[in-house]
């Protein structure tokens, strides 16, 4: 799971238990690190009763349970990052998401092959001129034609057979919107796929009230199979979550379980790996990720998360204090936890995004951590990927990158928020998504 800084593309590595077994160095990634590794104790995560500035009320008693646990289930709808658009509102299955098409393609001037056209004295700087394509081997009616020199055809393996451009693959760039939750899924500037995921939907509760959901993942990239741990993750934990809100599941309860259902996707995968490829590889990690997730309605946020991907709360009044709702499963977490170092001193040293908590079937201890809240005022749930946070980390900073009308436009919100980890480096893939928190109705919004 790739971390932010110079050194993007650096491997990360999650060490064997041992007792000798120290936090590795990650100048990019996110690595993680075991119980046995450097001795400090994991931070304690905030509970049911965490006090966050600007929100008060939290707990399981904010959302009593429903009277009936067992109605009949509403449709519930659902969006996830890599399928194709399904069929209209009424639909009683998940509603997937698809990839954007409208994107413009890459210019062929900017693959360099060639000589440069100054050398044959035809035009000047630093253009290169594409090898024009073998008449011999025009690609077929209905063949996929390359992006950047548009004449060759591509291979299977995704590459042109003209100019060897990599075509651009269905999880580059990903965004959808459902209802009022919009999310946005990037590649990134450093690496060459996108291990992030996201889902998200929207159903109704036993009293028919609505309730958004997000869930975003990140890829472990020292694991193998990283794009899919987070893929099978994100779907397990929003089709748990869907499935349970409207049979009366209490939210957080909802949450919990939706990460233990997203956790043995996730051991699924190594459950499927051939027994002659892990003969070959038997160093390799198992495939993981880390996991975050949001569930709102009509007067509750409730929170959930492993690893290092966070949430955040901005309120619609800026004057009011933003907050972060999540405290990271790493190493920099570690030591601010035990005192040993201060914030801003943590996260600056290169071992600060080895994780201490990930999904996969090597975790040492799985827990997960979730929590509830009750805003009094209305504002917008951020939920995002380290490939955001890295380029705004603090609650303040995070605010600032937010756009003012984010409740009103939250893919408009999505789009900027990742423009802002690009043009920041974009040394990770970046995803994010927004769930706007409504009005509170007068009188309400105190535990």
């Amino acid at each position: 799971m790739p971390g932010a800084g110079p050194s993007g593309d650096a491997a990360a590595h999650r060490p064997a238990p041992g007792p000798h077994a120290g936090p590795p160095a990650s100048a990019g990634h996110p690595t993680v690190v075991g119980p046995g590794g450097d001795g400090a104790a994991r931070p304690a995560a905030p509970g049911p009763q965490a006090a966050v500035p600007g929100i008060p009320g939290t707990g399981a008693d904010a959302y009593p349970a429903a009277a009936d646990p067992h109605p009949a289930a509403p449709d519930a709808r659902s969006v996830s990052a890599s399928d194709t658009a399904p069929t209209g509102a009424d639909a009683a299955a998940p509603v997937q998401g698809a990839p954007v098409q409208d994107r413009p393609a890459a210019s062929g001037a900017g693959v360099r092959l060639d000589r440069r056209a100054s050398d044959e004295g035809g035009g000047g700087g630093d253009d290169y001129t594409l090898q024009a394509p073998d008449p011999r081997v025009a690609p077929e009616p209905h063949a996929a034609v390359c992006v950047a020199c548009r004449a060759g055809r591509v291979d299977d393996d995704g590459y042109c057979e003209n100019c060897g451009h990599a075509q651009p693959r269905e999880r580059d760039h990903m965004e959808q919107e459902r209802g009022p939750v919009a999310a946005v899924s990037d590649r990134g500037l450093r690496h060459h796929r996108n291990e992030d995921a996201f889902a998200v939907g929207t159903t109704t509760l036993p009293d028919g009230s609505p309730v958004s959901v997000a869930v975003v993942c990140d890829g472990v990239s020292s694991a193998t199979r990283p794009d899919e741990a987070s893929l099978a993750a994100s779907r397990a934990a929003n089709a748990s979550l869907l499935d349970a809100l409207p049979r009366g599941t209490h939210p957080q309860q909802a949450m919990h379980e939706a990460i233990l259902a997203a956790s043995e996707a996730v051991n699924a995968l190594a459950d499927e790996q051939d027994v002659e490829a892990r003969e070959h590889a038997p160093q390799q990690n198992a495939p993981a990720c880390t996991i975050v997730a949001a569930v709102v309605t009509a007067g509750l946020l409730v929170v959930g998360w492993v690893g290092d991907s966070r949430t955040y709360w901005i309120p619609v009044d800026r004057s009011a204090p933003a907050a972060r709702l999540t405290e990271d499963d790493s190493w920099a977490a570690q030591m601010v936890a035990a005192g040993l170092m201060g914030e801003a001193e943590a996260y600056a040293d290169h071992r600060a995004h080895a994780i201490t908590g990930w999904l996969g079937a090597d975790a040492y201890e799985l827990e997960p951590h979730t929590a509830a809240f009750k805003p009094d005022r209305p504002g917008v749930v951020v939920v995002c990927t380290d490939g955001l946070w890295n380029y705004a980390e603090s609650a303040d900073e995070m605010a600032e990158a937010v756009p003012a009308d984010a409740v009103e436009r939250p893919l408009h919100a999505a789009r900027v928020l990742v423009g802002h980890a690009l043009d920041g480096g974009g040394h990770d893939n970046v995803t994010v998504a927004l769930v706007p928190f409504p009005a509170v109705p007068q009188g309400a919004g105190s535990a």
